[in-house]
């Protein structure tokens, strides 16, 4: 990853990085993301689940778009930033930072290079693409450091809907879920 050539750093949220970013930033803005899509492909070990008792969380995987919200973190708070998305979002090393061409969709038609954290396909948490079926039965039963699963797949679509993103394969787990 190479966000040592520009100061400016722009980070690109498509799950709970949207509601709860967790650092500083001075600008957001709608985005669009092409070339990855929102999917509920990573098994968790840490933050929704245990190894003995997996859940799932969200990951950008290839192919397709994806809607979410890019936040511009001032110079001066850039290294935290980095640091403090590092020890979140790395703790198994499951995604890769990766710079990637965000367009903003905020009437502005700003074009930039965002940090984006893409799953790694090769690594052993990687669930790669689950029937619904398998998807609500793990989601269901697991519980981790940051709570439950369940409230995870819930929170991620309600904050969906609120900024009026529509993506039919979670929502369609959460009514599953609730019923």
């Amino acid at each position: 990853m190479r966000t040592d050539d520009n100061p400016e750093l722009w980070v690109f949220g498509y799950g709970s990085l949207m509601w709860r970013p967790g650092f500083e930033f001075s600008e957001q803005a709608p985005a669009a993301l092409i070339g990855a899509h929102r999917s509920l492909c990573i098994y968790s070990f840490h933050h929704r689940g245990t190894s003995q008792n997996p859940g799932l969380v969200l990951g950008l995987d290839e192919g397709g778009a994806c809607r979410g919200v890019a936040f511009r973190v001032a110079p001066d708070r850039r290294d935290a930033t980095l640091a403090y998305l590092r020890e979140r979002e790395q703790v198994t090393d499951v995604y890769v930072e990766a710079i990637k061409p965000v367009s903003l969709l905020d009437g502005s038609g700003r074009e930039l290079e965002a940090l984006c954290y893409v799953v790694d396909r090769s690594h052993p948490q990687y669930a790669g693409r689950l029937s619904p079926e398998i998807q609500a039965r793990l989601v269901r039963s697991a519980s981790g450091r940051s709570g439950t699963n369940i409230d995870y797949v819930l929170n991620t679509v309600r904050h969906l809907e609120e900024a009026g993103i529509h993506d039919a394969e979670l929502m369609s787990l959460a009514q599953r879920l609730a019923g």
